[in-house]
């Protein structure tokens, strides 16, 4: 059986971290948790469990997850956000895996819970992600702050059961604020990479978005909260194009 070790990033995460670190236990032989400078119990929380807090300068979360690998002493990693816990069948399919580790990566769905709802569909589910892998043959990729696993070429991937449990946003005005927050940092980095914006994009981007989200992917099917998500989501599509605006025309965005 190969062992294995838990990564996770963290600041100001004392609602979530303690759920996080619950769900690994019997499961992982390390939890590596990399803070960067929280002020509220996080770290507290970490050290009630028998976890190796370090303590690292936030520049980006790319960055954060990349660092965190290297903080690990196995080769074989699992990585988890704070505000997310492995479901039993998760745990379960983990522990047959690391009996018999023979893909390079493996990936499972995440299952996102908003104000205290189950979402399974507005895009949010099923939500693919590639979680536990061997971190010789991977690294934290794409753009911040949506970090995705990159697996080296030839490297293997399968599919187990079970669910990431993703508890999201604990209300509407959370979800708004995070959504400001991410526009923000998306903006200034694909304004980096060239990308540009008018009013074109600023007036489609966002009801294609809508459409997309709760039309096609049945976002309607999870009620008021449904349309709340998908009319959110295309409102992070009109925030992000509308500050890519703003920065080409040389304004401040944050």
């Amino acid at each position: 059986m190969v062992k294995l070790s838990a990564a996770i990033i963290t600041f100001n995460e004392e609602h979530n971290i303690e759920r996080c670190i619950k769900s690994l236990i019997g499961i992982v032989d390390e939890i590596v948790v990399v803070d960067s400078y929280s002020t509220d119990k996080t770290k507290d929380i970490c050290l009630k469990y028998d976890v190796k807090f370090i303590v690292n300068e936030f520049k980006g979360h790319i960055q954060q997850k990349n660092y965190a690998l290297t903080q690990t002493t196995y080769d074989h990693v699992l990585s988890l956000d704070a505000d997310e816990a492995l479901d039993d069948q998760l745990r379960e399919s983990i522990l047959k895996v690391k009996e018999n580790f023979t893909s390079d990566g493996y990936f499972f769905n995440r299952l996102t819970n908003y104000v205290d709802k189950w979402v399974y569909h507005c895009g949010w589910y099923p939500d693919r992600k590639l979680r536990l892998f061997n971190k010789t043959k991977a690294k934290w990729a794409g753009v911040n702050p949506h970090d995705i696993i990159e697996m080296s070429q030839g490297s293997t991937e399968k599919f187990i059961k079970g669910n990431l449990l993703h508890y999201s946003y604990d209300s509407i005005t959370d979800h708004v604020t995070q959504t400001n927050k991410f526009t923000t940092i998306a903006a200034k980095e694909a304004y980096s990479r060239g990308v540009r914006s008018n009013c074109f994009k600023i007036v489609t981007r966002p009801i294609l978005k809508f459409f997309k989200d709760y039309i096609l992917k049945r976002g309607f099917l999870d009620g008021r909260y449904g349309f709340i998500i998908c009319f959110i989501n295309s409102l992070s599509a009109l925030l992000k194009y509308s500050k890519i605006k703003d920065l080409q025309d040389g304004r401040n965005i944050e």
